[in-house]
């Protein structure tokens, strides 16, 4: 699981670097595809 600290950080990695898209990404999730979160910076521009 993802905590939302990491979310957060992502959402400020994404502001710093003027990026919209980021994904946050579990390893240890027992599928890729369930670890794998779409993170969205300044959606209504």
């Amino acid at each position: 699981n993802t905590m939302p600290v990491h979310k957060k950080q992502l959402l400020t990695y994404l502001r710093m670097a003027d990026k919209r898209l980021g994904l946050l990404i579990n390893f240890g999730a027992t599928l890729i595809k369930e670890g794998v979160n779409r993170v969205v910076n300044r959606l209504d521009e």
